[in-house]
């Protein structure tokens, strides 16, 4: 049985109060993962691309308030 294949088998034997726990945990890894990616690529300039086109479309008007 593979790692993941265990974990699932796992998480299929959670209570509804375990799952639930389980899931409010697995959501805030994910969140914390997608910050420290968003992070690495911003400090990368793999994001200046997109905000240097996000400024020139403010500054042409193609934008609006939110």
């Amino acid at each position: 049985m593979t790692k993941l294949e265990q974990i699932e088998k796992s998480v299929a034997e959670l209570s509804p109060e375990e799952l639930k726990a389980f899931a409010a945990w697995f959501e805030a890894l994910q969140a914390d993962m997608w910050d420290r990616q968003m992070e690495a690529d911003a400090k990368a300039g793999r994001l200046n691309r997109l905000a240097e086109q996000a400024l020139a479309d403010h500054r042409a008007g193609r934008t609006r308030p939110l």
